[in-house]
């Protein structure tokens, strides 16, 4: 217990820091819409943040071995809470655009410094423990903050005063903590190709989770606004995705790691498919329909990520989980660059249901590519496999190491 005690400090920063990056997301939608921003441009801003976090992750690595930990997190929170509090200065959707590409920078890097920093800290003995209340502090920090959105209200300045009072107070805790900083992390060099030879299956599952799921984050306030719900009715929709999105991961894990991965796969893509034609054809206005229906839309759509993750984890060899892990996070961010902008397009076209549909089309057309590859490539024997499924966050790739049993970051 006196070694969860130590790192008290850097689980409430991170509970600031993905509260405030998930009250960012929604509450930038509903006020950009406020603003009289079209949903395409809306979308555009939403991929600003998915082009600087594709940046981050590229170049975190690099910056926490030239200046460390604490420089590294005091510099990026300093420039998150400046670029939030310029958005209410200049409220205009370019300059939102590269406001959110910054926020995205930071953020990266943010999350990256803390799960290093606790990597450095935790034990085989208390990895467990530590990563239970990591995911607890996720789930919990992200739902809370998507009611202070009603509790405030969406115009006016409070909002974007909390959010960067909130990065600011992040850097309380782990300057007051009796803690060194840890050894910088190792440099992680992209291999495109090798990712891709490594399995295109997960290589494309990860781009697809980004092409539908950063679309719901970008997009569902603005479906949730356009069919007429209230903001609290609004900031209960996000939530219910979020916390369906925790119910199936460890079940459909578990049985992926009895079964060909792949088949869970396209069991999950099938349910998030239903799930999302539900939601564009039968739940219209109603909020308790669209509170079922994202619900189970998260509960198959959101574990489709760690699927991958462990699909790819299964064909790679000693010395590339690292690789695999940061090459999955990277394309998670190109779909998620893409995604938003053209859901935007479709929505605005097509009105609200078009944002499920998108998403449904993006879910079959994998389903049909999953199939191919698994008519080209026998799968791995549970016995050959490199470890076991893991639920991951989509913060850094440094997650996955803490979600690993500290042996070189594998997957054993």
């Amino acid at each position: 217990m006196s070694h969860i005690r130590l790192l008290v400090p850097l689980l409430i920063t991170a509970g600031i820091l993905i509260g405030g990056n998930g009250l960012q997301g929604t509450f930038i939608s509903l006020r950009a819409s406020q603003e009289g921003f079209s949903t395409s441009l809306i979308g555009l801003v939403g991929a600003g943040y998915n082009v600087g976090f594709a940046i981050g992750c590229i170049y975190v690595s690099r910056m926490l071995r030239a200046i460390g930990h604490i420089r590294t997190f005091s510099a990026m929170a300093a420039i998150a809470a400046a670029s939030s509090l310029a958005m209410l200065l200049v409220i205009e959707p370019t300059f939102w655009f590269f406001m959110r590409l910054l926020a995205g920078l930071c953020f990266a890097c943010l999350f990256a410094t803390v799960e290093s920093w606790l990597n450095a800290s935790v034990t085989n003995a208390n990895r467990a423990r530590t990563l239970s209340l990591y995911r607890l502090v996720d789930l919990g920090s992200v739902t809370a903050a998507q009611y202070l959105i009603p509790g405030v209200g969406i115009g006016g300045f409070q909002l974007f005063a909390i959010i960067s009072m909130a990065l600011t107070l992040s850097l309380v805790p782990i300057s007051l903590a009796d803690r060194s900083s840890p050894a910088a992390p190792e440099a992680i060099r992209f291999n495109v190709r090798k990712l891709w030879n490594i399995s295109p299956l997960a290589t494309v599952g990860c781009i697809v989770v980004g092409l539908t799921n950063a679309s719901f984050r970008s997009l569902g306030p603005i479906y949730g606004q356009e069919i007429g719900l209230s903001v609290t009715e609004i900031a209960s929709f996000m939530s219910a995705g979020i916390i369906g999105g925790v119910v199936l991961q460890y079940p459909l894990g578990l049985y992926s790691d009895k079964l060909d991965r792949r088949v869970i796969i396209l069991v999950a893509t099938l349910g998030a498919t239903l799930a999302a034609l539900y939601l564009a054809i039968f739940a219209g206005g109603d909020e308790w329909r669209n509170l079922a229906g994202i619900f189970v839309f998260g509960a198959f759509a959101m574990p489709l990520y760690s699927l991958c993750s462990a699909h790819a984890n299964d064909h790679a060899g000693d010395g590339e989980h690292a690789l695999v892990s940061a090459g999955m996070l990277f394309f998670w961010s190109i779909g998620a660059i893409i995604g938003p902008l053209f859901a935007s397009v479709m929505l605005d076209l097509f009105g609200p249901g078009a944002l499920f549909t998108y998403t449904a089309v993006v879910m079959v057309a994998f389903m049909g590519y999953t199939g191919l590859r698994m008519s080209a490539r026998p799968g791995v024997p549970t016995a050959a496999r490199h470890g076991r499924f893991r639920s991951l966050l989509r913060t850094s790739a440094f997650f996955n190491k803490l979600a690993g049993d500290g042996k070189n970051g594998d997957q054993r």
